[in-house]
């Protein structure tokens, strides 16, 4: 697998096809130790952590029915928040991703969990699990970078219409879940194509249809109504939870791959791509955030994007366990490892941007020789 190098940086320049080869198997070593290792500890957090998430949805909802009172409705706004973002994070991505299929519990399964997103589970699961996975931070085949409305990459051709993609950003942060929606069922693709029509296409929006509708019920008619002279305030709460843990996983996830430090790469460079090569793809890809427990906790534990982007179908709680064995090996064969905490991290994705927004400066790259799995550019 061989690309033309467009910068002058090569991360991997140093080595051998027989060092990245090494690497997979070092990795695939400590992926074999999780997994014959999990068990009953794994299932008593996934648990605990439903428990807890439910507990919390129930309690904020039934204190906000007199969300009339503002003590009320902070609590109950606060508690709702980030009961969703739970919901979203730690719970949802994590179990649709399968990791916790190997309990064989069917209330807790990758093919039965719904939870509170407008996204239709199976919808997530194809473009996220089977694409996003398997390409990422490939221009041009990974759409979650960008999620097909934004300038990704220098080597992007620019137009004047990038010049709104903040603002694009900006809604998509508030409207995440629809975004994702949106982006799941290929909308943008069908609307530029004119194949609205398409049954695929009509069976998917109908499907997000139903999702909405049932999403809209429950959040926005029949809790408000339970709350009846808190009615408007409810709705108010509701509306404002929604927001928080929009923006929220919008943040976390903007950070997994769009920071200073993390490279992307040129649809060329994964032909026959071998093991140890995707490894190295997602180690090079993808960035932490750094910080407490409770911080992992409400991130997912995508705030160990790099080891999650390594092992998707690991328990979600294993991340933190296995980091300092994954940053070691980034160490020994002198890779980055990117990472920072949130607000530096956040800061860098955003500023990449309002960056690319803008027409590059100067043609800073010269073509050099080919090299195995180069990156286009540092993100």
């Amino acid at each position: 697998m061989t690309v033309i190098q467009k910068k002058a940086d090569n991360p991997i320049a140093h080595l051998s096809a027989e060092d990245i080869e090494i690497i997979g198997k070092e990795l695939d070593a400590i992926r074999d130790r999780v997994l014959a290792d999990r068990g009953e500890r794994d299932a008593r957090y996934i648990r605990k952590v439903i428990k807890t998430q439910r507990t919390l949805e129930i309690s904020s909802r039934a204190v906000l029915l007199f969300s009339l009172f503002p003590p009320a409705w902070i609590v109950g706004t606060a508690g709702l928040s980030i009961a969703k973002i739970l919901d979203n994070m730690e719970i949802g991505h994590n179990v649709l991703h399968g990791q916790w299929d190997w309990m064989r519990d069917p209330k807790i399964h990758s093919t039965t969990w719904d939870w509170d997103h407008v996204s239709p589970a199976d919808q997530w699961k194809q473009s996220h699990n089977e694409l996003h996975h398997r390409f990422t931070n490939v221009v041009g085949k990974d759409n979650d970078l960008g999620y097909g409305i934004m300038r990704v990459d220098e080597d992007q051709p620019w137009h004047p219409m990038h010049l709104g993609q903040p603002v694009w950003n900006l809604l998509n942060a508030a409207f995440f879940e629809y975004g994702i929606a949106a982006y799941d069922m290929e909308l943008g693709d069908h609307l530029k194509q004119k194949r609205l029509k398409d049954p695929k296409f009509r069976a998917k929006a109908k499907a997000v249809g139903r999702k909405i509708r049932k999403q809209v019920l429950k959040d926005y008619v029949v809790h408000p109504l339970l709350s009846g002279p808190s009615f408007l305030s409810t709705l108010a709460a509701t509306f404002t939870a929604n927001l928080i843990r929009n923006v929220w996983s919008h943040s976390v996830i903007m950070c997994g791959h769009f920071p200073s430090g993390v490279e992307t790469f040129e649809k060329t460079s994964i032909e026959g791509e071998t093991r140890g090569e995707w490894y190295l793809r997602q180690m090079l890809g993808s960035a932490n955030i750094s910080g407490p427990r409770l911080l992992h906790i409400m991130t997912g534990n995508l705030s160990f994007q790099i080891e999650h982007h390594l092992f998707p179908d690991l328990p979600s709680n294993r991340y933190q366990e296995i980091a300092p064995q994954v940053r070691a090996l980034f160490d020994r064969y002198g890779l980055r490892y990117t990472t920072g905490p949130l607000p530096k991290q956040v800061a860098s994705a955003w500023w990449k941007v309002i960056r690319l927004s803008l027409p590059n400066r100067r043609d800073r790259r010269q073509p050099v020789a080919p090299a195995p799995l180069v990156p286009t550019a540092a993100a």
